[in-house]
């Protein structure tokens, strides 16, 4: 396995740190990240995704979702059992985990819910009307140049 120094783009770039940041993490977490629980990431419309998550045993307030630093980070927490099972086999692992997803700009998540074992988080991007493109009108005719009045591309 290679391992790759970014240090040069941080010398000579400015504002891209975080992209920088994001490929070492993608480079590093490749041979970290845990396979549990397993997931799946869908695209559901234009700008709405959706993440599945398996999480069997698992009840709604043994869940936490948060949104932080273009991070999603879902995690679960099993309380403590208060009698001692003794098991035949162990399948299903009901483990502790902590699962990170890095989000693009402007995607956010907007809800949740649990159902049949599978906790499904909605997210949605919304880029700011600022960002979105624009159409620039050309003015006909000699003179004075007219007021450019941008339109929103659709």
């Amino acid at each position: 396995m290679r391992n790759f120094d970014f240090a040069p783009l941080y010398r000579s770039t400015v504002g891209f740190d975080r992209l920088a940041g994001l490929m070492d993490a993608a480079l590093a977490g490749e041979t970290t990240q845990p396979a549990y629980p397993p997931y799946n990431i869908e695209k559901t419309g234009e700008t709405t995704y959706r993440i599945t998550l398996a999480v069997a045993g698992f009840a709604e307030q043994d869940l936490t979702i948060e949104s932080r630093d273009g991070q999603l980070v879902v995690s679960g927490r099993k309380p403590g059992e208060e009698t001692e099972r003794t098991f035949l086999h162990r399948g299903i692992a009901e483990r502790a985990f902590e699962r990170r997803f890095q989000l693009a700009d402007h995607v956010r998540p907007v809800s949740a819910r649990s159902e049949n074992g599978l906790l499904h988080i909605e997210l949605v991007r919304e880029v700011p009307e600022s960002l979105r493109p624009r159409r620039i009108e050309i003015a006909r005719g000699e003179g004075k140049p007219a007021e450019l009045e941008a339109k929103t591309v659709n």
